[in-house]
């Protein structure tokens, strides 16, 4: 049983001395990501009018022309 608590400790310590690092160099990995992202940006596509979510787009019928154009 002291053997596995020896290992554990050792093991326990390696994480916590070596855990900032790996912390370190994932940050910049997100920085070089974002960093390349900027150099090279996607081109600008332009924005398309749409109805609000959840709302059909507005049908005029026959009946709504005659009724607008009556009240001229």
């Amino acid at each position: 049983m002291a053997t596995f608590l020896n290992y554990l400790v050792v093991l326990v310590l390696f994480v916590l001395l070596t855990l900032p690092s790996f912390l370190g160099h994932a940050g910049e990995r997100r920085i070089d990501r974002q960093l390349k992202q900027a150099e090279n940006p996607r081109p600008h596509r332009p924005e398309t009018i749409r109805s609000a979510p959840g709302r059909r787009p507005v049908r005029r019928t026959v009946a709504a022309d005659v009724l607008s154009s009556a009240g001229r």
